[in-house]
């Protein structure tokens, strides 16, 4: 029997949705396609607070803590989820890209450029490894992202070790966003 090198599972929280597995839309494409979960309204970054940030700037007041904290509770990204987890080599990763078409048609983005999902994220103890796609929403109008739409790609990559680095490290022990520190 041969042994599974990378692919794609369900996390057990959607095990009864009826998630499709991401996949490659030709027979040349790079990029998994991964789809939402579950409907997800992801809202304008142009709401009130942050233009009022802007506005009081143009109008030279000075600003202070609540008005930065007022604006980032609407500046900031949203984990979108997938239900699905990624499992691969110890030498791999895989890649997070926004589709090509999400900052056109519809103002998307992924403010961190790419996300990378580590070998050992799979299976972690926090949340099992679903993998999540941060976007911010720059259009000017709220975005409903329904089930089953596709909001981003994977692409399974190979990385290299530097001189004198063993390999070793921490174990895992966290989900998303974990080995920041």
């Amino acid at each position: 029997m041969m042994e599974k090198k990378r692919g794609f599972a369900v996390v057990h929280r959607f095990s009864e949705a009826n998630l499709t597995l991401p996949k490659r839309s030709t027979a040349h494409s790079a990029g998994y396609d991964f789809s939402a979960a579950e409907d997800f309204l992801l809202p304008t970054i142009w709401r009130m607070n942050f233009v009022r940030l802007f506005r009081l700037i143009r109008n030279e007041h000075t600003l202070v803590n609540r008005d930065y904290e007022q604006a980032e509770e609407v500046l900031k990204p949203y984990l979108v989820p997938t239900g699905i987890k990624a499992y691969m080599e110890d030498d791999e990763f895989l890649m997070l890209a926004n589709r090509s078409s999400n900052p056109l048609k519809r103002g998307l983005v992924l403010p961190n450029g790419v996300g990378v999902i580590d070998a050992d994220y799979y299976n972690n103890p926090s949340n099992e490894g679903e993998i999540f796609f941060q976007l911010v929403n720059f259009g000017v109008r709220d975005v409903v992202i329904h089930k089953g739409d596709h909001i981003g790609q994977g692409i399974f990559m190979p990385y290299l070790l530097a001189d004198g680095d063993d390999g070793t490290g921490d174990r895992r022990q966290g989900g998303f966003g974990s080995s920041d520190r």
